[in-house]
């Protein structure tokens, strides 16, 4: 997954930036980097920065399907998973309390035709949005 790196420095940055550990969050969400990606997405976290996000981590793109009863493979990706995600059920369970602390790391590609048709990686991109209660 091209968007997991991007997603594993932007989680790693925060987390050092802002002296919070990931036990410190409700939930630590991406955007859809699915099931593939998300054990990926842990892998790195662990090897290179010695965090452990899988009590907490799930992502939109595994949320947004019933993985028993679609056949779904990975799960879902692009950005409609994420806006699916949060902007209904996240900010429900927000609103009724809950969750109090979400990390949502947005994930996506820079996807330029010219890059692919030249077989050249595609860069992947992560914003990290802290949603709160507090």
């Amino acid at each position: 997954m091209t968007f997991t790196p991007a997603a594993a420095q932007t989680i790693a940055r925060f987390l050092r930036d802002t002296q919070t550990e990931p036990e410190d969050y409700d939930l630590i969400l991406t955007g859809d980097l699915g099931s593939t990606g998300s054990r990926l997405l842990i892998e790195l976290l662990k090897s290179e920065n010695n965090i452990d996000i899988s009590k907490v981590h799930n992502d939109c793109g595994i949320m947004i399907f019933d993985p028993q009863k679609q056949d779904v493979h990975s799960g879902g990706s692009g950005c409609g998973c994420s806006a699916t995600v949060v902007c209904s059920y996240i900010l429900d369970c927000m609103t009724a309390k809950k969750l109090n602390k979400v990390l949502f790391v947005g994930t996506g590609a820079l996807l330029s035709p010219t890059s692919s048709l030249q077989k050249e990686s595609i860069p992947g991109i992560a914003h990290g949005v802290l949603l709160t209660n507090e």
